[in-house]
């Protein structure tokens, strides 16, 4: 799910992806609806693509997404409640106790939950993809029609 929706250098929100044109990219606001295009001169990368650095590896944003969600039962993070930056760090450790806090600035963890926010505010509360699961399962039921006609 992930891998469509997009963050765009210099534009605000978040973007789905649409279709892709010759050196262009068709993208929609999730907030707002409109459509635009992504050019390759801009600085395009899907959420799907992001991790958040961790003591010991680094862990999707999908999972980290999800992990949010679990925290505040799929209902928004109210940033400005947290208060100063040392609370936003001390709250996302309880969400994410294992990240690393060198590498892993504020300003990230408060487009994380800007990220999540607007997700939310889209209706989009599936943040791992089911694809995989979905191949395994074609390919256990081909294993076993193979060892059927055998």
């Amino acid at each position: 799910m992930l891998k469509k929706i997009l963050s765009i250098s210099g534009k605000p929100g978040l973007y789905r992806l649409l279709s892709q044109g010759r050196n262009m990219l068709i993208v929609e606001n999730i907030a707002t609806g409109r459509r635009a295009p992504a050019y390759a001169t801009d600085k395009v990368v899907s959420l799907g693509d992001i991790a958040i650095y961790t003591t010991e590896s680094d862990i999707p944003l999908a999972d980290v997404l999800e992990k949010v969600k679990e925290a505040n039962d799929g209902k928004p993070v109210d940033v400005k409640a947290l208060g100063d930056d040392a609370k936003v760090r001390e709250y996302f450790k309880t969400i994410l106790p294992e990240y690393d806090e060198d590498r892993v600035y504020t300003t990230d963890i408060k487009k994380l939950f800007s990220w999540y926010n607007q997700l939310v505010a889209a209706n989009v509360t599936e943040f791992k993809d089911n694809e995989i699961k979905e191949d395994e399962a074609a390919e256990a039921a081909e294993a076993a029609d193979k060892a059927e006609t055998k």
